[in-house]
């Protein structure tokens, strides 16, 4: 088992192997159940085409959360050109913290304590999180993950990430835009710090992964979709190798030929642009 944790305290977990780690036809109201499964929320019960909640929490089908992960899973598929995916996320939400965690310490012991995870299985892509003040971002950063491994093949760690730590914030004037991510990377830029895409691509192990890394995991997905000409093409074009392939080319193979200077680009555009908004 691997893990990772991110900046907001969230961890990624993938359980190798046989784990991964990593249109609507309408809807059913919540309904309420009177037996839990093993301590997995189960009292309510909501299907939104490819994505299924389970919560403790009295959800009703125009709950604005529920809304926004639907327009999330849009968004993504429409942003990077993926097609529906083929497996469903399944959001195991808890009333409470104290019920959450008592849970995640019975069903995964090696795991730190920490407020929502992302568990793929070739019967589940399940998101497990809590009702709190973090709830929104939490499942927003961990159902990108579900989408992304509903609908690929496969998913570079860097891009796994960059694109949870991009999706989790919300939308602005510059896009999702993650303030302290953009001030922690202009501060390291000024102390001679410099993004290094090829150094990010050889990180397979989440456990590999400092605060660093998810900074400009982010920055790349940034730069990407809203400052490199033809990025999000290229982008665009890389999910959908991930999307015909589990052995997919380095990311930067793609990239090179456009950007010889990739590395430099992007520094400008953290110092430049990133800082100032």
């Amino acid at each position: 088992m691997t893990n990772s944790l991110d900046n907001s305290g969230n961890v990624r977990a993938w359980l190798m192997p046989g784990l991964l780690l990593l249109s609507l036809a309408g809807c059913h109201l919540a309904r309420e159940r009177s037996v839990t499964n093993n301590g997995l929320p189960d009292r309510y019960a909501i299907e939104l085409g490819q994505l299924i909640i389970r919560s403790d929490v009295p959800l009703q089908r125009d709950e604005p959360l529920l809304d926004e992960l639907q327009d999330l899973r849009e968004e993504i598929i429409a942003t990077l050109e993926l097609n529906s995916p083929r497996r469903p996320v399944v959001v195991h939400l808890f009333a409470n913290e104290e019920h959450y965690t008592k849970y995640m310490r019975a069903a995964f012991p090696n795991l730190p304590p920490r407020r929502a995870f992302f568990v793929g299985s070739p019967t589940e892509l399940g998101v497990y999180a809590f009702w709190g003040d973090n709830v929104e971002e939490d499942l927003r950063h961990e159902y990108t993950h579900g989408v992304l491994h509903a609908s690929l093949k496969t998913v570079p760690l860097w891009l796994d990430e960059g694109l949870a730590e991009y999706f989790e914030t919300t939308r602005g004037g510059s896009g999702r835009l993650h303030p302290e991510h953009a001030r922690r990377l202009a501060l390291a830029v000024s102390n001679g710090w410099r993004p290094d895409l090829s150094r990010l691509e050889k990180l397979e192990d989440v456990a590999q992964m400092q605060r660093a890394d998810y900074q400009e995991s982010w920055a790349w997905v940034h730069y990407l979709l809203h400052e490199a000409p033809d990025g999000s093409e290229v982008l665009v074009d890389y999910c959908q190798e991930l999307a015909q392939t589990s052995n997919p080319p380095q990311f930067e193979t793609q990239l090179r030929p456009l950007f010889p200077d990739a590395e430099l680009r992007l520094t400008s555009y953290i110092t430049m642009v990133l800082r100032t908004e």
